[in-house]
């Protein structure tokens, strides 16, 4: 073979560093798969727009089918975003025998059991590592170097821009909608923040995550999502004081063959290693029941670190080419998804309820609990200033999701409740 050509789909900042890396790494990628590699076509909106990189005027286009049906083209790399005519530009690409690499992690989320049996039908391949957690190779990891291995959790920091967010409220006491500003000013989160604010984004990177970690077609909908933007002040001084730190957690849980997956916002002890991984930097724990814990840190987006991801399934990809083995690399789920049931979710829980200030208050909450077999680990009681009313803050032992949903209503409902003001999932006490 002479040259891997490759057409890319998208010259934004990711696509403009896999230009950049392909150019300047050009010499390890030859020594790597044993011919250069060279780019073919660029798509782009405007040819004349000016750019982060300079790229020869030649090789843009404006017609994604000058990409996709150029039969020169090996391998299509997209990193345009979109989902419903980016799946159908990359259903085309397969079914014109083209390997497709791409960081699409909404595309992959919803659309990627149908994607990926595509590639397996037309004997390509398609790699999609950057997807989630920009430069960290979490994907790679669970599928080559965990593969001996049964997974059994995965928890996470998987979306930098609301690790940013919560990691300047932590550290300086800034209120959420000063620091959102902040972020966006930074270019880390859109002028919308919506996906990644309230959980959307980590979800689709963790039904990614689950599909791969459990072998289980887990689709976006199986993700139970709460977001950061109701967060307070209170909540992130409090959890300081009982010594844990705010994180959106993405987790993903198998006890045999029944699994949970969820992103929320998480106290986390100081001591945890999750607890530590600030601004716009992720991290994914991964418990393997023969391996134990392993993380993998590093920086979750960005123009490098992310085509890093692209380029190394480039590379993945061309080896396979050389070995005449693409389109092997899927596999079919090995078990049929299998949901927990509430009952059978358990955790530790953070609560913070305003009461009447007046004998027998406590006693009456603490009823409620020991009604269903649920004790606490902490527990503080503060009188609010200028008010008749008292703050209780309650850290529960493990708890199962249908007691305290239940409990939570109960409390609701409760004559010496005015209202319970939060409550959040705790993590990393102890069990796995």
């Amino acid at each position: 073979m002479n040259a891997i050509q490759v057409g890319l789909l998208g010259l934004g900042t990711v696509g403009s560093g896999v230009v950049k890396i392909i150019r300047e790494h050009q010499d390890k990628l030859q020594h790597l798969v044993g011919c250069p590699v060279e780019l073919k076509k660029v798509l782009v909106r405007e040819k004349d727009k000016q750019r982060l990189i300079d790229v020869d005027p030649a090789l843009l286009t404006t017609d994604p089918y000058e990409v996709i049906r150029d039969q020169e083209v090996d391998v299509v790399i997209e990193v345009m975003g979109g989902i419903e005519q980016t799946k159908e530009y990359l259903l085309e690409a397969l079914h014109g025998k083209k390997h497709v690499v791409t960081a699409n992690k909404d595309l992959m989320a919803l659309y990627g059991s149908e994607l990926l049996g595509a590639a397996t039908r037309n004997g390509c391949d398609l790699f999609y590592e950057a997807s989630v957690a920009g430069g960290i190779p979490i994907l790679r990891g669970l599928v080559d170097g965990l593969a001996s291995d049964r997974i059994t959790k995965m928890m996470g920091i998987v979306n930098g821009t609301t690790n940013f967010i919560l990691t300047k409220m932590s550290k300086y006491g800034s209120p959420y909608s000063e620091v959102l500003k902040e972020a966006q000013d930074l270019g880390y989160a859109e002028a919308d923040p919506t996906a990644d604010v309230e959980g959307l984004d980590a979800a689709r990177k963790m039904a990614i995550l689950a599909r791969l970690g459990f072998s289980m077609n887990v689709d976006l909908q199986d993700v139970q999502v709460k977001g950061i933007s109701a967060i307070s002040d209170e909540d992130i001084n409090y959890s300081k004081r009982l010594g844990y730190t705010m994180k959106l957690i993405g987790i993903a849980h198998r006890q045999q063959n029944s699994i949970e997956v969820s992103v929320e916002p998480t106290l986390l002890p100081d001591h945890h290693p999750l607890a530590a991984v600030n601004d716009e930097y992720n991290a994914v724990y991964v418990y393997g029941e023969a391996v134990g814990e392993t993380m993998f840190y590093g920086p979750g987006a960005g123009s490098l670190p992310t085509a890093t991801a692209v380029v190394s399934d480039l590379v993945g990809v061309m080896k396979n080419m050389r070995l005449g083995v693409n389109g092997r690399s899927a596999v079919a789920p090995q078990y049929e998804k299998q949901m927990k049931r509430p009952e059978e979710i358990h955790a530790q829980h953070f609560l913070r309820i305003h009461v009447k200030d007046q004998v027998g208050a406590l006693a009456k909450i603490t009823g409620l609990f020991s009604e269903r077999g649920v004790s606490f680990e902490k527990i503080l009681q503060l009188p609010l200033k200028n008010s008749e009313l008292a703050e209780i803050v309650i850290v529960t032992h493990h708890a199962s999701q249908r007691d305290f949903t239940d409990i939570q209503l109960q409390l609701e409902n409760l004559e010496v409740v005015s209202k319970v003001k939060s409550t959040y999932r705790v993590e990393g006490n102890g069990e796995v």
